[in-house]
């Protein structure tokens, strides 16, 4: 675990992926931050992340790239053992991340996020690139806050 990260790094990394077509928005999140806090993260969560991208298998409900950030914390404060208490800290760090992302665009439903866009045109892409950024950059603040590591 490192103990000082970039959350603009973080942030163009995760664009990136998305842009490049490496990944889609909650696999380019789960690889970023995997990454740049050099977590033991498994590469087998980022396959686990596949199935998120556009509101959960293209049924456009909640948005890909918040699935994504709340997998990442799940990992770092979730629980593994049956009534570990730490689901209680997964669980309000999670709604945090949910709660800052409606305050930014009113709505988590990728159908109402990406209403009257083309899957693919370039306003799309231009958004969830966009989206895909801020949650990872999002993710990134809240995990260094909560684990003492320096931010910059």
């Amino acid at each position: 675990m490192v103990s000082e990260i970039s959350l603009e790094k973080i942030k163009k990394q995760a664009e990136e992926h998305y842009a490049n077509g490496d990944f889609y928005c909650s696999e380019a999140i789960v690889s970023a931050i995997r990454d740049n806090f050099q977590a033991d993260i498994p590469l087998s969560a980022i396959a686990m992340a596949s199935g998120f991208p556009v509101g959960v298998g293209g049924s456009k409900c909640i948005c890909g790239a918040v699935s994504g950030g709340i997998m990442c914390l799940g990992h770092f404060f979730g629980r593994t053992t049956p009534k570990d208490e730490r689901v209680n800290k997964a669980m309000a760090l999670a709604g945090e991340l949910h709660s800052n992302f409606k305050t930014n665009h009113k709505v988590l439903c990728c159908k109402i996020l990406t209403k009257n866009m083309d899957l693919g045109s370039a306003d799309h892409m231009r958004q969830c690139i966009s989206f895909t950024g801020e949650v990872a950059e999002k993710t990134a603040h809240i995990i260094a806050r909560e684990l003492g590591i320096r931010f910059i």
